[in-house]
């Protein structure tokens, strides 16, 4: 078993001042936590693998191909492998559980 607390991820993803830090990654699957600040601009370019997003905190809105959505905490969002996506708006810090299947990279 893996477990870990969301305050402990969040004090080694600032610590390596990176807006991303993997924290998994197995055979089919890989979970990372991203965090975009209020206002910030999201740099993301289309991933190779199917995505899972969970809103653990803070407000925006996601555009995923065509369509946008607004999210907020407890949000769950799909993107498929090779579809753009990007968050905007970001009006509150934003924090979010990611899961690649496969691992990312």
């Amino acid at each position: 078993m893996k477990a870990f607390r969301l305050d402990e991820l969040e004090a080694e993803r600032a610590a390596n001042d990176g807006a991303y830090l993997q924290f998994v990654r197995e055979r089919n699957m890989s979970v990372g936590l991203y965090a975009l600040d209020a206002g910030a601009l999201d740099p993301q370019q289309p991933h190779r693998q199917d995505e899972v997003y969970f809103v653990v905190s803070g407000r925006a809105s996601i555009t995923v191909g065509t369509e946008t959505t607004q999210v907020g905490r407890g949000s769950v969002v799909y993107v498929p492998a090779g579809v753009a996506h990007k968050f905007h708006h970001i009006t509150e810090d934003l924090r979010v559980m990611v899961v690649f299947s496969p691992p990312e990279g």
